[in-house]
């Protein structure tokens, strides 16, 4: 089995009717999910609608669904500006998640070695298992495979990840080929 097991699943954020996180929802929904087959939970990634929480929002879901669950916890702690994703990053740790999700940076498309930088800058925020998290389709840019290839041998606590791109051999034309 592998570091996070074999269902890792995605869990939605809840809100409550005025539109802000309901913390005890969350609480109860990690439980559910882990009684129902989850080996871990990846928290505010692109399911978790991490795009309109606050950033205490965000701590605080880690917190209150650490405390729910004992399975690892994958915290989305990616954004588009990589001094954000450091910070979010670093955070991770103290909270007591187990690994983190970088989505590529979105909006802006960084070339290639934009996203190596970005990537690499992030991952030594933490000591934590680090996944990255391609999904051009909502980014705008894919990793190229040699970037991947590149991140997971060189920078060790790049482990794994989250393909989203429908290509993981990158192959599809104007992805930047193996660069």
């Amino acid at each position: 089995m592998g570091r996070f097991g074999r269902v890792v699943t995605a869990m939605v954020t809840p809100f409550d009717s005025d539109g802000g996180v309901d913390f005890d929802a969350a609480a109860a929904l990690a439980a559910w999910l882990v009684d129902n087959g989850s080996d871990a939970l990846v928290l505010t990634g692109t399911t978790g609608e991490v795009s309109v929480l606050s950033d205490a929002d965000h701590l605080e879901l880690w917190r209150v669904v650490r405390s729910a669950v004992d399975v690892p916890l994958i915290g989305g702690s990616g954004s588009n500006d990589t001094a954000h994703a450091v910070d979010l990053t670093a955070a991770a740790g103290g909270i007591g998640l187990d690994g983190v999700l970088l989505v590529t940076p979105y909006y802006n498309r960084p070339p290639q070695s934009g996203l190596d930088i970005h990537f690499r800058t992030v991952a030594a925020a933490t000591d934590l298992p680090v996944m990255l998290y391609d999904i051009p389709a909502r980014t705008g840019r894919k990793i190229s495979t040699g970037l991947l290839v590149r991140l997971a041998t060189e920078v060790p606590n790049v482990v794994a990840l989250k393909d989203a791109a429908g290509d993981p051999a990158g192959n599809r034309p104007g992805d930047g080929g193996g660069g």
